[in-house]
């Protein structure tokens, strides 16, 4: 592996993660694992906080999809192993979501 895949590798999964844990489009994935709840403190403000639902697999599956770190590694480990088995249909896809990564830090700089 070239330093080049490891820096492709490294944006996708930083974007794939991205998505999975944070983007309004990846909500239908998170909704059947995580209520959003909103309260009002003492000044009248609305606090939005996330409540795991469910126990077992499904909490553990809620818990995974809240954590950034831990979602991390699952896609890290998702875009190598399909960049092992079936290099032609990954590498596009990686190239992909590595040029989207990429523009997002650009982006999250310029503001």
């Amino acid at each position: 592996m070239t330093w080049i895949y490891l820096t492709l590798f490294v944006f996708a999964t930083f974007r794939l993660t991205r998505l999975i844990v944070f983007d309004k489009i990846t909500v239908f994935i998170r909704k059947p694992f995580h209520k959003i709840v909103e309260d009002q403190d003492e000044e009248g403000n609305t606090v939005t906080y996330l409540e795991i639902k469910g126990k077992g697999l499904r909490r553990w599956i809620g818990e995974l999809l809240s954590c950034y770190w831990c979602t991390g590694i699952w896609c890290a480990v998702g875009i190598y192993f399909s960049y092992v088995a079936v290099p032609h249909i990954a590498i596009p896809v990686i190239t992909i979501l590595a040029i989207a990564g990429c523009a997002g830090i650009i982006e999250s700089f310029m503001k």
